[in-house]
């Protein structure tokens, strides 16, 4: 059986998205939206979907939380040794999604990617609850399991492991970097002539540019 979704309708009433109301840096500009979408109270407004590919080309795409926005891009966290990991190691581009479709806006991001500094995943590993942190040296991510009983097995050796002790970072788990060259901000508007407005890095220097719908 089949199930058909041509009559879902949905009609964007946004107001207009303008050049001239734009900042000229996407980044800022990302935050302001950022800002909104918090004030919003949408759940969870870091959350982003990240598209990755091998070196051929087989792509795939997860939902994953951006933890830092900074002047050179975009970080989040994962083990290096899942399947975005070996991806983006091998294939170091990768596109984002926010989709906010709450207050009728979506941010898209592509860019090249990089590994950050032991040091600035060793600060962020430090901040995390202590069982994030037991759950890290727990989940061999990407990998089979042959049941939940083992992964929860595995929680406990662990954290019998570091009882009473500080939880160091796994040398396979730490920060990526997006260091964008395309920033596009979508904002819905009636009769499916949404708003897009893309920035293109050019050297050093943004371009912004508006696309059609």
């Amino acid at each position: 059986m089949y199930t058909q979704f041509s009559g879902f309708r949905k009609e964007y009433k946004a107001d207009p998205l303008r050049e001239e109301e734009m900042m000229q840096d996407p980044i800022l500009q990302f935050n302001r939206w950022m800002t909104d979408a918090v004030e919003s109270g949408i759940p969870e407004p870091n959350a982003m979907v990240l598209a990755t590919a091998t070196p051929e080309g087989k792509p795939s795409a997860r939902t994953v939380l951006l933890k830092e926005v900074n002047e050179d891009g975009f970080v989040f966290f994962t083990n290096y040794e899942s399947r975005k990991g070996r991806e983006l190691t091998a294939n170091p581009f990768a596109a984002v999604v926010f989709d906010w479709h709450e207050i009728e806006r979506q941010i898209r991001i592509e860019g090249q990617v990089e590994k950050i500094s032991p040091e600035e995943s060793d600060a962020y590993f430090d901040s995390r609850p202590r069982a994030s942190k037991l759950g890290t040296w727990a989940s061999a991510q990407s990998n089979l399991l042959n049941d939940r009983n083992e992964l929860d097995e595995r929680f406990l050796q662990f954290a019998k492991k570091f009882q009473g002790k500080p939880i160091p970072r796994p040398q396979n788990w730490g920060g990526f970097l997006i260091r964008p060259i395309l920033v596009e901000f979508w904002q819905g508007r009636p009769n499916r002539l949404h708003d897009r407005i893309a920035y293109f890095k050019a050297d050093r220097e943004w371009i912004m540019r508006r696309l059609a719908p």
